[in-house]
């Protein structure tokens, strides 16, 4: 296997700049998600770790190599897309088979390798059928079984369970996470779903605007989020943002206090499972529109002021719209944002 290095590489297509001087490293055996919306990068940079599309500047390590001029089958990668892209006319065997062959693989060789890539991926059963006679998730196991037969230095994946309903997603996320560590590949994971990134990765490297804005380990990326935009755009619900004033130190919402780290206009940013229920007088004011049940809780919407927010409660709480409750939050939970920059203030 083999560890990434991405220098300061950056794609411009005509004059919009859809990456600004990338850097970070993936350790070998590191799985890594690169999570954003659309339009942020991510897939381009994949496409550019891939040799796939060529960066204006920078480069792309792989080991010890320098793969930058590559081409895509001299990068000893194997790459799993959104589409599945296996073979109709093949049998699933020969599917697996198919990158091995390419590479002059005698049949002995095949047989092992086939063989440990369909036990890894529970499709051993199906070996000798078409595709046709598959399931959706089936056909992605296969995918990804024909990229780790070739037993691949870095593992590229684009998106590869979008195209599953949920039940299917929840299963292969949990399956590609143990294959993949039993495997001990090097991965880079391309997703807009920041409930895969954060089951999957290692680390997620959150992407906006052609940059990186926080790399990470999941738990950190979720509970000290580098930007407002991290701390909105990761979580389900995402992290509730109230605009308030502190002075002296000090910032209140009704009857909550909360030591500030600076004076003047400042957001409080926290999750909603971390605000605690308690009576008006004595937490910050929370006026609930919406109740909905979600089986494992009580989602509540409302406004603390002018600000919308979720807060999570137990499923059994007894709540109705219009109702105005107290907000207890933990200091250590929350997080405070410079209203000008967007950032996370340093310590907070």
């Amino acid at each position: 296997m083999a560890g990434i290095l991405i220098d300061k590489v950056a794609k411009q297509f005509g004059n919009a700049v859809a990456l600004q001087e990338i850097s970070f490293t993936v350790e070998d055996g590191e799985f890594v998600a690169l999570l954003g919306p659309s339009g942020c990068g991510k897939t381009t940079l994949l496409r550019i770790i891939a040799g796939l599309e060529v960066q204006s500047s920078g480069k792309v390590m792989i080991g010890e190599r320098d793969v930058s001029s590559l081409k895509p089958a001299q990068r000893g990668l194997a790459m799993v897309f959104q589409n599945y892209a296996v073979f109709p006319h093949m049998t699933v065997f020969e599917n697996v088979a198919f990158g091995l062959r390419m590479k002059g693989a005698d049949q002995a060789r095949v047989e092992a390798k086939v063989r440990k890539a369909a036990e890894l991926l529970h499709i051993e059963q199906y070996l000798e059928r078409f595709p046709a006679k598959l399931s959706g998730g089936q056909r992605q196991r296969v995918a990804v079984a024909r990229a780790l037969a070739v037993e691949p230095a870095v593992l590229l994946m684009d998106e590869p369970l979008s195209n599953l309903d949920a039940l299917l997603r929840l299963e292969m996320r949990a399956e590609l996470r143990s294959v993949l560590r039993e495997a001990g590949t090097t991965t880079i994971y391309v997703t807009h779903d920041q409930t895969e990134a954060m089951g999957l990765a290692d680390r997620i490297a959150v992407m906006q605007g052609g940059h990186i804005v926080q790399i990470g380990a999941p738990t950190e990326v979720y509970s000290r989020p580098a930007t407002r935009f991290v701390g909105g755009f990761v979580g389900s619900p995402p992290m509730n943002f109230v605009n308030t004033v502190a002075a002296s130190g000090q910032a209140r919402l009704g009857g909550l206090t909360l030591a500030s780290p600076v004076d003047g206009p400042i957001v409080l940013g926290f999750r909603g499972e971390d605000a605690k229920l308690t009576d008006a007088a004595g937490g910050a004011p929370f006026t609930v529109r919406v109740a909905e049940p979600m089986g494992s809780h009580l989602l509540l919407t409302g406004r603390i002021g002018d600000d919308l927010a979720r807060v999570v409660a137990p499923p059994a709480a007894q709540i109705a719209a219009g109702e105005t409750l107290g907000l207890a939050l933990d200091p250590a939970r929350i997080v405070w944002i410079d209203p000008e920059t967007g950032r996370t203030h340093p310590g907070a």
